[in-house]
């Protein structure tokens, strides 16, 4: 079996969340490896000029990137006792950010919820677990909603 020695586990802090993060510690715990939980804050920047000043977005931004780091770290804590955890808060477009973490750290494997999304709503709001899933160099564990 491979080793997975790094994980880059990617949450967006919905109830689902848990569920992504008890997959990534059972791994961790198999094989001794350490987590990267990462969260994507959204860069809001295609929305600069359509009649919002650019200050606005960026303190809506920044709100949401504080309140993440204020959530990462009690998530962390409560998902990943024992192991070898860090949670990182990162911005831009989330597909594009879970796969540059990945190469950086040099992960060897990534874990992410879908939210199963269907119809209208996926073609309209895309996957970014399908983008992360056809771009990757590292295997990719998805994992669905529980019923």
């Amino acid at each position: 079996m491979k080793d997975f020695k790094k994980i880059l586990c990617a949450v967006d802090f919905s109830e689902h969340s848990k569920d992504v993060a008890e997959y990534a510690a059972s791994l961790a715990r198999l094989t001794g490896g350490s987590v990267v939980v990462l969260y994507a804050a959204p860069s809001l920047s295609q929305y600069v000029g359509f009649h919002v000043p650019p200050n606005s977005i960026e303190n809506f931004v920044g709100e949401i990137v504080s309140g993440a780091e204020k959530a990462m770290e009690s998530f962390v804590s409560e998902n990943f006792p024992g192991i070898k955890a860090e949670g990182r808060i990162v911005t831009g477009y989330a597909a594009e950010e879970i796969l540059g973490v990945a190469d950086k750290e040099g992960a060897d494997v990534i874990i992410m919820g879908t939210h199963g999304r269907k119809g209208l709503d996926r073609i309209l709001f895309g996957s970014v677990a399908e983008k992360v899933v056809k771009s990757a160099r590292q295997p990719v564990l998805t994992i669905r909603p529980s019923a």
